[in-house]
């Protein structure tokens, strides 16, 4: 389908169950194929950073936090942007997570200091905007490059998700600056039903079911790119 629109975009994406965020460097697959930097391979009003809400992908990944209810995104696939439909939640959820829980993984030295010093924050509050997410961890400057990974890892992990996005307020209430990303768990953003789904799909079955789907939309992808497009 040729998208035209945030709609179109919205009903390919419900369609297909998943897609890389910003154009198909990776070979595997994407709504919108290219990237601000390229051409449309073919006649299209859309075009990344232009800021109009119908036409603007980067407009999009907000409107699908902002407006639906059915779609999540947040760097999810080669810890880059990514959408991921609440059909195809559960698939990923048994493929990365299954029903293990972080504290687990963090014992067994699979998840980072950091990455469990952020999840415990959101242990204590539901949702949380990044630059308060930060002044609540105490992140330092010569912490901020650990920060960023940790927050990758836990997106990549299926433990937080983006939820939507927050203006910042001074003291005396005056809004300034760029909007600030808001982060949940998804426990939060999905509910328990979407875990419970989760729990009936066996790692194995999850990723050969992305796999199928996967060359359904893309029968040249390369496997080892799968591989790790999945995991």
């Amino acid at each position: 389908m040729e998208i035209q629109n945030f709609e179109d975009f919205y009903q390919e994406l419900l369609q297909t169950g998943f897609s890389l965020g910003g154009g198909n460097p990776e070979g595997i697959y994407a709504v919108i194929p290219f990237n601000w930097f390229e051409e449309p391979p073919f006649e299209t009003p859309v075009r990344w950073h232009t800021g109009e809400r119908e036409t603007d992908p980067w407009e999009w990944r907000m409107r699908v936090l902002d407006e639906k209810e059915d779609v999540a995104y947040a760097k999810v696939f080669f810890n880059k942007s990514g959408y991921i439909t609440r059909e195809w939640y559960p698939y990923f959820l048994a493929a990365r997570r299954g029903s293990r829980i972080l504290e687990e993984e963090y014992l067994e030295g699979k998840i980072s200091l950091m990455s469990k010093r952020i999840y415990d924050l959101f242990q204590r509050h539901e949702r949380l905007p990044l630059h308060i997410l930060k002044q609540l961890a105490g992140i330092t400057k010569e912490e901020k490059a650990k920060f960023d990974r940790a927050m990758v890892e836990l997106q990549m992990k299926l433990y937080i998700t983006m939820c939507g996005r927050q203006q910042k307020v001074t003291q005396n209430g005056q809004e300034y600056g760029w909007a600030s990303t808001v982060f949940c768990t998804t426990e939060h953003f999905w509910g328990q039903e979407v875990f419970a789904e989760a729990e009936k799909i066996s790692a194995a079955e999850a990723r050969a079911g992305i796999t199928e789907r996967i060359y359904k939309l893309n029968p040249a992808a390369e496997m080892k790119k799968i591989i790790k497009f999945i995991g």
